[in-house]
């Protein structure tokens, strides 16, 4: 049905997460429809966050260097880190302008069904940069789910013997939402 360029551009497109086969096609045909500037700055951008992004060695942010923007900044708090499930999480949280600390990401979040255990999560990395910083507060900003539930609580635990406060943000009640749709665990 198509040529098989655009075939392969439409499962290209449909690696995304989110991104399903009409969308992956609306995509594959703006793209075609470009004009050539703006088709190779456009490859141009790809290629480089493909072949120049990668882990920050101290707290696995994003970054082209070996240590992130975030984690050089010596006008950051550097006694309080924010513990996130993904580097989105520090993109949306930076975004708001409001924290001054340090970040870590986790590698996964303790999901036993899904065959990720404590020992998965990248929690040594965690100890070591809480030593290195100096760190008195954790700040847990993971999802709240029971995935991000038994990670906080896991961490929590292990830095229990530490003198480090562990805390998490806050969640509620959105604004315009009708207290029959709220759930037992956000009215506690």
């Amino acid at each position: 049905m198509y040529i098989k360029s655009i075939e392969n551009l439409i499962k290209a497109f449909k690696f995304l997460p989110g991104i399903g086969e009409k969308t992956s096609e609306r995509l594959s045909y703006a793209f075609l429809e470009m004009n050539e500037d703006q088709a190779k700055t456009f490859l141009t951008f790809l290629n480089d966050a493909n072949t120049k992004i990668k882990k920050c060695l101290k707290c696995n942010n994003y970054s082209e260097d070996e240590i992130c923007c975030l984690c050089k900044d010596i006008n950051r708090e550097q006694e309080i880190i924010c513990v996130v499930d993904s580097p989105k999480s520090i993109f949306s949280i930076e975004k708001l302008g409001i924290y001054k600390g340090k970040y870590f990401v986790l590698s996964n979040l303790i999901s036993p069904l899904n065959g990720i255990n404590p020992e998965d999560i990248n929690i040594s990395q965690l100890l070591d940069l809480i030593k290195t910083e100096n760190c008195k507060e954790i700040i847990m900003a993971v999802a709240p789910n029971i995935e991000g539930e038994t990670t906080s609580l896991y961490i929590k635990t292990i830095l229990e013997n530490l003198n480090i406060k562990v805390s998490k943000l806050a969640s509620g009640i959105p604004i315009g939402v009708d207290m029959d749709y709220i759930d037992s665990i956000t009215l506690e």
